[in-house]
């Protein structure tokens, strides 16, 4: 991971990862066989980490694009009316200021067939299905031969995470709900308060509010098994790694390694 103590924001893709700097400005490292980690010039709010390709949001509410663009996934439509992305294998989405979903890319995926209509609040894309949050209930849509894209049919969800054949949401009391193929006990979310969640391809992460994050899921790679400590504030689940960016410490703390 790269050194410093800016970073607002991370996001993992299959072998690659990128942050964002509290200057708007992204770093990169990992793989780099689809120019994934040639960044773009500029100042941005939001990045997301698709397979080989990324997005990237700006000030604007426009978006650009980069990496593998096979089936046109890193191509980011023009028009500045956007306010969050996200990035799957060969697909994109992007929520519009007027509560609606827009995609683009691999046009035959199962993750093609986004809901329409407005009123969504959150969008997640996965490798193969997708969900979203529409007044605090949750839509799903592509491949669902391990029930990953039949939501819930409870409400009070305010987030959700999606693997490559799991699910993970998270209510507004701060449990996660978990569904979809559990191989790996990937989708058993444990009790307690969270108050951020991610999910790799078959494992998971929650941070608590305490800045401690659980892991659990596949651990082939250590992936599942977080830093010790209390000082983090976000985490993200690659294809098999995860990051989390620690707190920035105070002026009398000692900063780490």
């Amino acid at each position: 991971a790269p050194h410093g103590n800016d970073f607002v924001a991370i996001d993992a893709g299959d072998w690659h990862s990128l942050a964002l700097r509290s200057d708007g400005t992204i770093v990169s490292w990992g793989d780099d066989i689809s120019g994934q980690l040639i960044l773009p010039e500029g100042h941005y709010t939001a990045i997301v980490a698709g397979s080989e390709h990324n997005l990237a949001l700006r000030y604007d509410g426009t978006i650009i694009g980069w990496g593998l663009n096979y089936f046109g996934e890193a191509t980011a439509p023009g028009g500045d009316e956007f306010m969050a992305i996200d990035a799957g294998r060969y697909y994109s989405v992007a929520l519009l200021y007027d509560n609606s979903i827009y995609g683009w890319g691999d046009e035959h995926a199962d993750v093609a067939d986004l809901p329409v209509g407005d009123g969504f609040e959150a969008v997640a894309l996965g490798p193969f299905h997708g969900l979203a949050i529409r007044y605090h209930a949750i839509v799903g849509w592509g491949q669902n031969q391990y029930s990953q894209a039949t939501a819930p049919g409870s409400g009070g969800f305010i987030a959700v995470a999606v693997g490559d054949y799991h699910s993970l949401a998270l209510r507004s009391d701060g449990s996660i709900v978990g569904w979809g193929r559990n191989e790996y006990g990937q989708a058993m979310a444990p009790e307690g308060e969270y108050i951020a969640i991610a999910a790799g391809q078959s494992h998971s992460l929650a941070l608590r509010s305490d800045g401690s994050i659980v892991g659990w899921g596949n651990n082939e790679y250590g992936q599942a098994i977080p830093p010790e400590g209390n000082d983090f504030i976000a985490i993200a689940a690659g294809n098999l790694h995860s990051l989390a960016i620690r707190k920035e410490p105070s002026a009398d703390e000692p900063i780490g390694d």
